[in-house]
């Protein structure tokens, strides 16, 4: 059964950084972040389709990275000037053919 695992979350103030890293199981050519904030719907951070194709949410461009590793077997998510408004679980995903897996999730919380 293919897993991914995060790791990288944590406490962070207002302006700080935090790097999210995601590891698979397996070589998958799709892999991305996804976010739930508490009483919100799961929503798109940034996703990386065969290593070039990259889709960023609105309110993350300019501040978030997504990059990927040789082997496509991991996926990782530099956060630059952290607001509280990013405050959420952050999920890993990725995709074979049809279908979508996800991690457990890390915890990011930015006090201000």
């Amino acid at each position: 059964q293919v897993q991914l695992v995060e790791s990288g979350g944590g406490l962070v103030q207002a302006g700080g950084s935090l790097r999210l890293t995601c590891t698979a199981s397996i070589s998958i050519n799709t892999m991305g972040w996804y976010r739930q904030a508490p009483g919100q719907q799961r929503e798109l951070v940034a996703i990386m389709a065969n290593g070039a194709n990259i889709r960023y949410s609105d309110s993350v461009k300019g501040r978030f990275t997504v990059s990927r590793d040789k082997a496509r077997t991991a996926v990782y998510l530099q956060m630059n000037n952290l607001k509280p408004e990013d405050t959420a679980v952050y999920y890993c995903t990725g995709r074979i053919s049809t279908n979508t897996l996800w991690g457990k999730g890390t915890l990011v919380t930015v006090s201000s």
